[in-house]
């Protein structure tokens, strides 16, 4: 009897054995890589047919070097930016700017009183953190106003679309949006241009800042 009961137990405890489950463990997916800077920016297909891009129109460092041969005054301004951005944690940026006569290309971001043209920044950081803090301190010389404070033609925060971490400056010859999203910056600069086309502008470019 004895002898019995000792080959029962052993038979169950072989069947528990062999019907026990074990977890697969999958290694974790890799996060998706950041897009770079240079096809976060504004391209050919997101802007009006009758824009053309100008030279220089890519990462940052090629376009103050175009830029310093058309006004070395503005290059050295931009060059400044460029460093402030550098010195925040900035790691990467490009820059683009199309517009309908050559004369635009020359003048900060496009911003010009007569010439229609669409301009777009877009800089990469090491971490959120220091994107944020970068949108707050400002941009290319544009900074977001105080929160709570009543800036005519200026919006800031979700009501722009664009998240918190934004605004936009909405004046007939120059608007503008800027915002954060994850460990990006991006400005898009309008000029003589409608508000529908900031928007789009700005919803191209909006998806890519991941």
């Amino acid at each position: 009897m004895g002898r019995l009961l000792s080959l029962l137990l052993a038979a169950l405890v072989l069947v528990a054995c062999q019907n026990e489950t074990h977890a697969v463990f999958s290694p974790s997916p890799s996060p998706s890589p950041h897009t770079a800077p240079t096809a976060a920016i504004l391209q050919s297909s997101d802007v009006p047919a009758n824009l053309t891009a100008c030279p220089g129109s890519g990462p940052i460092d090629v376009y103050l070097s175009v830029l310093i041969d058309l006004d070395t005054t503005l290059a050295s301004r931009d060059a400044n930016y460029w460093l402030q951005l550098r010195n925040g944690g900035g790691t990467a940026g490009a820059i683009s700017v199309f517009a309908a006569n050559p004369s635009a290309c020359k003048v900060e971001l496009g911003a010009t009183t007569s010439v229609r043209a669409l301009t777009s920044l877009v800089v990469q950081f090491a971490d959120e953190g220091q994107a944020d803090r970068a949108w707050q301190s400002g941009v290319f010389g544009f900074a977001p106003p105080p929160a709570g404070e009543v800036v005519q033609g200026v919006t800031r925060g979700t009501s722009t679309g664009l998240g918190l971490s934004s605004f936009v400056f909405d004046r007939p010859s120059v608007r503008l949006a800027c915002w954060r999203r994850s460990v990006f910056v991006a400005l898009v600069v309008a000029s003589n241009m409608d508000v529908a086309s900031l928007k789009a502008a700005t919803a191209a470019i909006d998806p890519r800042l991941n």
